[in-house]
């Protein structure tokens, strides 16, 4: 059963498209995961400034092998970090909680 990671991130008004670039960059990373089905990154059109990281797992398990495994680590770090320099990036988010949910009903246009 498909399972939805939510990663609920607060981004101050002034970071929000540092956040867009920096997921524009790793864009693809997560594609090659066992498990794997679908990203994106919704950018808040109101007042929030909570950005949400939607991903969606084949099952549980599958999330969390990713989670556990070397690539998660790498693209987690900062930019500087990844190119082996010393980190000088400032953190873009001040607060994040991931939710975690599966599908319980919906329906698909024809």
């Amino acid at each position: 059963m498909t399972v939805v990671k939510i990663n609920a991130i607060t981004v101050p008004a002034d970071s929000g498209d540092e956040l867009a670039h920096r997921f524009a960059a790793r864009a693809g990373a997560v594609d090659g995961a066992a498990g794997f089905e679908g990203f994106e990154l919704f950018k808040p059109t109101d007042e929030r400034t909570q950005w949400l990281v939607v991903t969606r797992w084949r099952d549980e398990a599958s999330f969390q092998s990713w989670l556990a495994s070397p690539s998660f680590a790498h693209g987690h770090r900062n930019a500087a970090e990844r190119a082996g320099e010393q980190a000088s990036d400032r953190p873009v988010s001040t607060h994040s909680e991931v939710w975690s949910y599966e599908i319980a009903g919906g329906s698909t246009p024809v």
